[in-house]
C-alpha cells in the first residue's frame, strides 16, 4: 500500500510542478510559432508562384494557359514538401530528439533509393522539363518513336496516347527523346487528280477551278490552288491542288476536296473516268 501511495504522490508532484508546466508552455508555443510561420510562408511561395506562372506578368517564362495550371500545382507541392519537412525538423528538435543519426539514416536511405530508381527519377526530371518546356500540350498530336497520336494526358513519369484508331499508348517520359508536333502550325493538304490524257485540259482545270472557287470548309485557312499540272505519262495527265488548313486537318481537307471535286465531274456529265490520287503532307502555313 505505501508503494501504491508513493506512486500517486509521485504523479501528483508532477502534474503540480509549476516549471513542468511552464516547459510544456514553451514547446507547445514554439510549436504553434513554427506552424504559423510555416503556414504564412508557405502562403507568400504561393503568391511568388502565382505571379511568376502568370503569362502576363512575366516575359520570361512564356507558357501556355493550359500549361500554367500544371506547372504552377507542381511548384506548389514542391514548396509544400519542403516546408513541411522543416517544420517537422523543428518541431522533433524541441522534443530534444538527435536529428543527427536521423538525417544521416535519410540519407542513406535517399541514397539507396536513388541508385535503385534512377529510371524514375529520369522519368521525372524528363517529365518536368516537358511540362516546363512546353514541347506540347494535352490535345495536340504528336509522333514520338514508332508512336503517334493525341496526347490525352501528361504526368511527370508518364505521357499517355491515343492513336486515331484507338489505342492508348503510355510512354515513360525518360524514353521522350524526340517529338514531332503535328498541332502547332498550319498543315498542307496535296491533292492530286489524274485526268485522261485524251480529255481536254482547259476544261478539266476550269471544273477544278469552280470548285476550288466555292467550296467551303471550316478547317481551310484559305481559298485552295490550282498549281497546275504535275505530271504527264502516256494516259494521264496529274492536276495538283494545295490547301492551306488548320492543324492536323490535311487528311479531312483532301477527302472533302476529292468529293466535291468528283461531283463537279459528275455535273459536267464528262464520259470519261477521272481517277483521283491522294497525296497528304504536312508544312508550316
Amino acid at each position: 500500500m505505501n508503494l501504491w501511495e508513493q506512486f500517486l504522490d509521485d504523479i501528483w508532484n508532477s502534474v503540480s510542478d509549476t516549471d513542468l508546466w511552464m516547459t510544456v508552455l514553451k514547446v507547445v508555443l514554439r510549436i504553434l510559432m513554427f506552424l504559423i510561420i510555416s503556414s504564412i510562408a508557405k502562403r507568400i511561395l504561393y503568391r511568388v508562384i502565382e505571379h511568376l506562372m502568370d503569362p502576363r506578368s512575366s516575359k520570361r517564362l512564356k507558357l501556355r494557359a493550359r500549361r500554367v495550371q500544371t506547372v504552377g500545382k507542381l511548384l506548389k507541392n514542391t514548396v509544400s514538401y519542403i516546408v513541411n519537412f522543416i517544420v517537422i525538423l523543428l518541431i522533433l528538435g524541441e522534443f530534444n530528439i538527435n536529428l543527427a543519426p536521423l538525417l544521416a539514416g535519410a540519407g542513406v536511405i535517399g541514397l539507396a533509393i536513388g541508385f535503385g530508381a534512377q529510371s524514375l527519377v529520369k522519368d521525372v526530371i524528363t517529365g518536368f522539363f516537358i511540362i516546363l518546356e512546353d514541347h506540347f500540350s494535352v490535345g495536340d498530336v504528336i509522333e514520338t518513336g514508332k508512336f503517334k497520336g493525341t496526347v490525352e494526358m501528361i504526368g511527370l513519369r508518364a505521357t499517355r496516347l491515343r492513336s486515331w484508331t484507338g489505342e492508348i499508348y503510355v510512354i515513360p517520359n525518360g524514353s521522350i527523346t524526340d517529338v514531332t508536333n503535328y498541332s502547332v502550325n498550319n498543315s498542307l493538304a496535296v491533292v492530286d487528280i489524274s485526268v485522261a490524257a485524251s480529255e481536254q485540259l482547259d476544261q478539266a482545270m476550269d471544273v477544278v477551278r469552280g470548285v476550288l472557287s466555292r467550296i467551303e470548309d471550316v478547317n481551310l485557312v484559305g481559298t485552295p490552288e490550282l498549281l497546275g499540272v504535275q505530271a504527264i505519262t502516256a494516259s494521264d495527265v496529274t492536276l495538283r491542288i494545295t490547301a492551306v488548313c488548320r492543324p492536323n486537318t490535311q487528311a479531312v481537307v483532301s477527302r472533302h476536296l476529292y468529293a466535291e471535286i468528283k461531283k463537279a465531274f459528275e455535273s459536267a456529265r464528262n464520259p470519261r473516268y477521272y481517277s483521283m490520287e491522294s497525296a497528304e503532307r504536312i508544312g508550316g502555313a
